[in-house]
């Protein structure tokens, strides 16, 4: 009697199978032989019930041995039989089982068979489709061998030949050392000893070949006859290769739901792809990717025969089962070249996959184009390829590369499926991460272009700037800066940061610089700049709110506005709810000014503005900077500004050392917004540059500023702008005396350029106006503009300031028009 106790699995095991599946044998006139403890409690008969008797007991279709005999001969006939049928309970149910029976061969040609049977009503519904169905009806064929107590072959059938490569007539009578000499051989009989002296049924994975593509299982059974005598061993072999493989793809599949796309990094993302190939489907993969996609720099080439083929890719993804890669010529990030009639080239040609179960290197083939490839495959021993493209939106993305080099095994059908599989979820994480570059690229691109190219910080200060766009997950943002000249040597120092990221806010960024400079040329004070700036921004978000077509309107912005006076040292400012500047004067104090906070532009509150004048050492250092410097996650904003106060205590070191020391002060990690800072140090100009005088308010004003202008004039050397400086100032002195009472005053400052200044206690516009051919008086601001390259007219207090800039060389600008003023 064979009798199935305990059953042990160990980790590998995976058989068709089920382990608690009843065993019986029976010989060639249906006559059962052996019976098991499974089958007496699956149809409730006991050995001394069945054994010696015919089937037909528990097989309610047959009547009688001659049925019985039929069934055997149909078994002969198809070398077995497996499907489902009904068998007989002793209670008189009818159960619905899966019934496999195969034949097995003794030393003297004679024949048994071995039955196995599971209750189908037992299993549930997937349980059937998988265990069953699938096992039962579809599996391929089981080797079965029976072994005495002294492990020497007893009975085999002739599948088992197929699974080790042993034949019948060699097995039978001996020992598995006997025929199999080695370790292997000599762990599966401790085995089988051990299976004979505990009655546990073992199933455990077999290191059976010649096939060394497959995987086995093995089932041992302890045998034992009707008086409880053990009488062998019998092995069950089973080839899992397609479940394995199955198993391992179900495995790589859910590796890749988890891992790819974890990033909108198109290299780190391809070197996922490569690293979920490795070992599990090839043991070396490289994804090389169309030259634009990790950048964003350009639209992928189309897909197929009709699409433009790069003539070199990039690498982005490598991995392999060697230490160093050494497979690769190329490094990750280097131009991979595309040889010519290659798998390559037909993979960009058709657009399809190519498969090479074989890789064919002889002379005369694709290889000899490309020697570096070639001397590779050579010395890795590449033996199989698969070359897969990466294609999203009809548009070609790149190419996937799988080898194999140390499993023996070549690439077949169904590993290309994979392979296609694993490339098209990558592919969809890879289109996301171009198409975010893309976004990226346009807005750092766009913001740039926006930012000022150079600053031009005249002889008011000496500037230098620092912009870091946020990591690739916030974006780029809407930060930006200025130094901006304006009349009398001053110039305006500007910081701001739209709310917001992306190429929205980098659009907006521009449109409030444009606005900036035009209130700056208007020699706004840093209040009234701010309120016109907060109008322009609320105008702004109301335009984009009625667009229909506008997704992201402008939310607002934070502003920090500064105009600084070489002559004076004075430095105004006022801020919309931006950070404040910090100041170290030149001995390294570090103050951060208490300005009036202000309203963020464009929330619309109505606040006014105020600002605040400090006189500023010559030599000082400013620091303009956006609260992505001094903000960062874990840390209070006051440590800091006390960290930047403490990279920026040396102020006599150049401003391009202090900018590095200030943004590199959170070693390590990467700033969750921009970071903006504007570094400027203060200069003031000589006394010997400015010269200044109270004019009469009569007639001899005009004369008098022209003698003072032309003294002055020799005294620094420029004799050539005497003629010109003389009416430029005639004629703004004689406006001032016939629109203005109280005190003129003269001043002109020798600098970059040579600005003359007339002051008069007129607060009144200049009035613009275009003089006729008839008229006798309008032509003097004309007269102004022909001759100086700039001018115009600021308020101060008790006053305004009409200005005029000549250029040193003495070379005018004619870029005047013919008005008039007053």
């Amino acid at each position: 009697m064979i009798r199935t106790d305990d059953v042990t699995l160990s980790n590998h095991s995976d058989t068709r199978e089920p382990a608690g599946s009843a065993i019986a044998m029976f010989d060639e006139r249906g006559t059962v032989v052996a019976w098991t403890r499974a089958a007496e409690q699956l149809v409730g008969y006991t050995a001394g019930d069945v054994v010696g008797r015919s089937a037909a007991l528990i097989l309610p279709s047959s009547e009688g041995a001659p049925a019985i005999s039929a069934f055997i001969e149909e078994c002969r006939a198809r070398h077995g039989w497996w499907g489902t049928t009904a068998v007989r309970h002793r209670d008189g149910r009818t159960l619905d089982v899966s019934l496999r029976i195969s034949m097995v061969w003794g030393q003297d040609g004679s024949v048994r068979w071995l039955a196995s049977v599971t209750d189908v009503g037992s299993l549930s519904g997937e349980a059937m489709n998988g265990s069953v169905r699938e096992s039962l009806l579809t599996r391929a064929p089981i080797g079965i061998v029976v072994r005495d107590r002294q492990l020497r072959c007893t009975w085999v059938n002739d599948t088992t030949e197929s699974h080790d490569g042993i034949r019948r007539e060699r097995r039978l009578g001996r020992r598995l050392t006997e025929v199999w000499p080695g370790a292997k051989a000599e762990a599966l009989e401790a085995v089988m000893r051990q299976v004979l002296r505990s009655g546990r049924t073992t199933v455990q994975e077999l290191p059976m070949g010649p096939r060394r593509e497959h995987t086995f299982t093995g089932s041992f059974f302890r045998l034992q006859g009707a008086d409880g005598q053990t009488l062998g061993v019998c092995t069950i072999s089973v080839d899992v290769t397609e479940t394995r493989r199955a198993r391992e793809r179900l495995a790589i599949l859910s590796q890749a739901g988890a891992r790819l796309g974890s990033s909108l990094d198109a290299m780190r993302t391809s070197q996922e792809l490569a690293d979920l190939a490795v070992p599990l489907l090839a043991d070396y993969a490289a994804v090389d990717l169309e030259p634009s996609i990790p950048f964003g720099d350009g639209p992928p080439a189309p897909s197929g025969p009709t699409g433009e083929r790069p003539a070199a890719f990039r690498r982005a993804g490598l991995a392999s089962i060697h230490q160093g890669i050494p497979e690769s010529p190329w490094a990750r990030g280097e131009p991979v070249p595309v040889p010519p009639a290659s798998p390559f080239t037909d993979v960009l040609r058709t657009g399809g996959s190519h498969l090479q179960p074989v890789l064919d290197t002889a002379p005369g083939t694709w290889t000899d184009q490309d020697p570096a490839r070639a001397r590779t495959i050579h010395e890795h021993g590449m033996h199989s390829l698969m070359v897969v493209p990466i294609r999203a939106q009809r548009t070609l993305l790149g190419m996937a590369v799988f080898i194999r080099t140390e499993d023996p095994v070549p690439f077949q059908a169904f590993d290309l499926l994979l392979a296609e599989e694993l490339v098209t979820r990558a592919a969809l994480a890879l289109d996301n991460a171009r198409q975010y570059a893309r976004e990226q690229t346009a807005a750092l691109a766009l913001q740039r272009n926006l930012l000022p190219h150079r600053l031009r910080g005249g002889a008011a200060v000496e500037a230098a700037s620092r912009y870091l766009p946020a990591d690739v997950h916030s974006g780029v943002g809407g930060d930006w800066f200025d130094v901006i000249p304006l009349s009398g040597a001053r110039v305006a120092l500007v910081v701001g940061d739209v709310v917001g990221h992306g190429i929205n806010a980098a659009a907006t960024m521009g449109r409030l610089r444009t606005a900036m400079h035009t209130l700056a040329h208007m020699e706004l004070p840093p209040d009234e700049l701010l309120a016109h700036l907060d109008d322009t921004v609320q105008r702004l978000a109301e335009e984009d709110a009625d667009a229909s077509d506008q997704p992201n309107a402008v939310v607002g912005a934070t502003c920090l506005y500064a105009v600084y006076d070489p002559v004076t040292r004075r430095c105004t400012m006022a801020r919309a709810g931006h950070p404040p500047p910090a100041i170290i004067d030149p001995q390294g104090r570090v103050t951060f000014p208490d300005l009036p906070t202000g309203s963020p532009l464009g929330i619309g509150l109505g606040a006014p503005f105020e600002a605040v004048e400090l006189e500023l050492p010559e030599g000082s250092l400013l620091a303009l900077y956006t609260d992505g410097l001094i903000e960062s996650r874990g840390h209070d904003i006051d440590d800091g500004m006390h960290r930047l106060g403490a990279a920026l205590a040396q102020p006599d070191r150049p401003l391009e050392e202090l900018c590095i020391r200030a943004t590199e002060s959170h070693p390590g990690q990467a700033p969750s917004d921009d970071v903006t800072l504007l570094l400027v140090r203060t200069r003031s100009l000589r006394p010997a540059q400015v010269a200044s005088w109270t004019l009469p308010d009569d007639q001899r004003a005009a004369r008098t500023a022209r003698h003072r202008a032309a003294d002055q004039l020799a005294e620094w050397g420029l004799e050539d702008l005497v003629d010109s400086t003389q009416l430029i100032v005639s004629e703004l002195v004689t406006n001032a005396v016939r629109h203005s009472t109280g005190p003129i005053v003269l001043r002109l400052i020798r600098h970059q350029v040579l600005t003359c200044e007339v002051f008069d206690a007129d607060a009144g516009s200049p009035r613009l106006r275009r003089a006729r051919a008839v008229d006798e008086n309008g032509r003097g601001l004309l007269l102004v503009a022909q001759l100086s390259r700039r001018w115009g007219a600021r308020w101060v207090p008790g006053g305004k300031v009409v200005w005029a800039e000549e250029d040193p060389t003495g070379t005018p600008s004619h870029a005047g028009a013919a008005c008039a003023a007053h």
